[in-house]
């Protein structure tokens, strides 16, 4: 079942993309972030069921913005993503309190809730 998404990426165009293929599959994007700073803002003020994490991030790595949003009280679902593999990240993807991966070019709706249901 579809719920609400924070999407968080440096990258404007994914974001769209994103945002698009995800509405396609009934999620409702409540907010987005280019950053983490902003990510936790926005996940405290929007409390989304789901955020859909890059893992690199210009001010932060995504594993720790990750972490962070799991310690927290009534905690989203966390998906990281990432064009690298995620074998690139050894087992830092299991630690960090998400849910699991999704690579960016196979992200779809089905792949987020496959995670988050």
């Amino acid at each position: 079942m579809p719920g609400t998404v924070l999407i968080v990426d440096d990258n404007a165009r994914f974001r769209v993309r994103a945002r698009r293929l995800l509405e396609a599959a009934g999620y409702t994007v409540v907010a987005e972030a280019a950053d983490g700073a902003t990510a936790l803002e926005a996940a405290r003020r929007h409390r989304p069921m789901v955020v859909l994490l890059d893992i690199g991030l210009p001010d932060t790595s995504g594993l720790s913005v990750a972490e962070q949003l799991a310690r927290g009280r009534d905690a989203p679902s966390v998906v990281l993503t990432s064009t690298h593999d995620p074998s690139d990240f050894g087992d830092r993807i299991a630690r960090c309190g998400a849910r699991g991966f999704v690579p960016k070019a196979e992200l779809s709706g089905e792949a987020l809730a496959g995670l988050t249901e």
